[in-house]
């Protein structure tokens, strides 16, 4: 299989490309090693180094935020067609800057994905002007396991670091096995993990008032990873007092992302452009 080169896929092209860092230079290494490699075509895999592809927004319609897109895939892939550059290009378009977050998987060592995260953030905050975003308009974005990171990531960071607002679709959230993907924590924390390492990354445990205006938007139907498990996180932001809003559309499955195909994306389209418009 031959490595991915994201900037070789004309109908995806990005503005441009920030290099994070790589397992030689980040705070941690999740000892994964060889080249990083793409199945379907857009399933990257083994990723070592962590990257941010740039989408400006149009600045017509500009709005002054910026999303890190965080694309799901278990945590032992990424998705980077639905859950990465088919959505940056449509919040450029609407006039926020879409950021696609190139995450290190992290291979049992649950610090490494959330690093990446918040360095992400860090770096759109500290050169806002040059992308043309509000430092204090900085969201996070995720899909499925990458709900889980974005959701790890408003709760985790600290206080300085945390996102201005967090968008989830269908998420992971909880490792309560009838919630749960149980491959997502498999690889997050890894096979041996204890039932109370499983309830510190459960992400509807982890809510405070700090935790950022939140909105989950996800299908009934989901077999993959049941909606019973966001429906758990907003209760818990509810019980914390944070803003949020869900969405709970009657069928679509799992995995959708900004595909055409998924009968209620005007839908979500327009829910979550006014959620963001009321922020």
């Amino acid at each position: 299989m031959a490595l991915m080169t994201m900037t070789g896929y004309a109908q995806y092209e990005q503005d441009s490309s920030i290099k994070i860092w790589d397992n030689s230079t980040a705070p941690h290494s999740n000892e994964l090693t060889g080249e990083e490699y793409n199945q379907n075509p857009y399933r990257l895999m083994n990723t070592t180094s962590a990257e941010l592809f740039v989408y400006n927004a149009d600045k017509a319609k500009a709005t002054g935020q910026a999303v890190v897109i965080c694309p799901g895939g278990g945590y032992g892939q990424l998705s980077m067609d639905q859950e990465g550059f088919l959505m940056a290009q449509w919040l450029a378009k609407n006039g926020i800057a879409g950021f696609v977050l190139k995450y290190r998987l992290p291979n049992g060592h649950k610090e490494v994905p959330l690093e990446d995260a918040i360095e992400a953030l860090r770096i759109i905050r500290r050169d806002a002007a040059k992308y043309g975003v509000d430092p204090h308009k900085v969201g996070i974005m995720g899909f499925s396991a990458g709900g889980h990171l974005a959701a790890y990531t408003s709760n985790f960071a600290a206080d300085e670091d945390k996102p201005d607002f967090s968008i989830l679709f269908y998420p992971v959230i909880t490792a309560n096995n009838y919630t749960t993907h149980i491959g997502t924590f498999n690889n997050l924390l890894g096979r041996d993990r204890t039932e109370s390492e499983s309830e510190a990354y459960s992400m509807d445990k982890c809510v405070t008032e700090k935790t950022p205006p939140t909105i989950l938007l996800l299908s009934d139907d989901d077999r993959t990873v049941p909606a019973a498990g966001a429906a758990m996180y907003y209760a818990a932001l509810k019980y914390y007092g944070v803003k949020a809003s869900m969405y709970v559309f009657p069928s679509g499955g799992h995995g959708w992302g900004n595909y055409d195909r998924f009968s209620y994306q005007k839908e979500w389209q327009n829910l979550l452009l006014r959620w963001l418009d009321e922020l």
